[in-house]
């Protein structure tokens, strides 16, 4: 089991906002995780990405504990994330917006050559010796998961990666997803574009005010009248 989580909760103020969420996730799965507004999803994300902090032991990537640890040593782990607005530095090119998110230390793997495939996977290879502020809105969502993905990840979130994209972005996106699933990279997946979760998620868990739900196939999922009700709007 790649990614452990167990009984994850948080507040804000008196707003419950997570409540004992339970979820896993294997090495090369893709893991959709839905709901109306407001249901915990970016929460959940912030939380696994170490953004707010979290007991140290409900998560565990690989089966080590790294609920007690900053992002920033879940990052070397192998846990990435994305935003739904892209961070990236303008004035730098995309090759160098992906070297200036890595870690620099004591045997530091990364080359030139090591972006590449992640590079033309998010369809930008073409694109390396530009600056980030000249990308358009979707190259730069694209670059924002490029950055993402190199060197390999163990495991990444990607928060409302579609929005905004047009239809061949998104093909380009779902395309994207599945060769990170194909290398054995754990992802889980926060969109509203539902075509895009429903076509590359193994298995799909919908959020309500904070609690999960229901948990399955995208196909059973989309059967349960209380999903259908709470996230679809229909017998309302």
């Amino acid at each position: 089991m790649l990614l452990a989580v167990r009984g994850l909760a948080c507040r804000y103020g008196g707003v419950q906002a997570l409540s004992g969420l339970d979820l896993d996730l294997a090495a090369g799965e893709v893991l959709g995780l839905i709901g109306p507004n407001g249901s915990g999803k970016s929460t959940t994300l912030d939380l696994l990405a170490g953004l707010r902090p979290s007991p140290p032991d409900t998560l565990r990537l690989a089966g080590q504990p790294i609920g007690h640890l900053p992002a920033h040593r879940r990052a070397r782990l192998g846990l990435r994330r994305t935003f739904q607005e892209p961070r990236l530095v303008a004035a730098l090119t995309v090759r160098e917006n992906l070297a200036a998110a890595l870690p620099v230390g004591r045997g530091w793997p990364w080359r030139r050559k090591d972006d590449m495939p992640w590079l033309e996977a998010c369809g930008l290879a073409h694109d390396a010796g530009r600056l980030a502020g000249e990308l358009s809105f979707g190259a730069r969502r694209r670059l924002e998961l490029a950055r993402a993905l190199s060197p390999g990840p163990r495991l990444v979130l990607l928060d409302e990666p579609a929005a905004g994209l047009t239809e061949e972005e998104v093909g380009m996106l779902g395309e994207t997803i599945l060769r990170i699933r194909r290398a054995g990279v754990g992802v889980v997946l926060v969109d509203h574009v539902m075509r895009l979760v429903m076509a590359v998620s193994d298995r799909l868990a919908v959020l309500e005010r904070g609690c999960k739900i229901a948990e399955g196939s995208p196909a059973a999922v989309s059967a349960d009248p209380r999903v259908r009700r709470v996230y679809l709007g229909e017998g309302t």
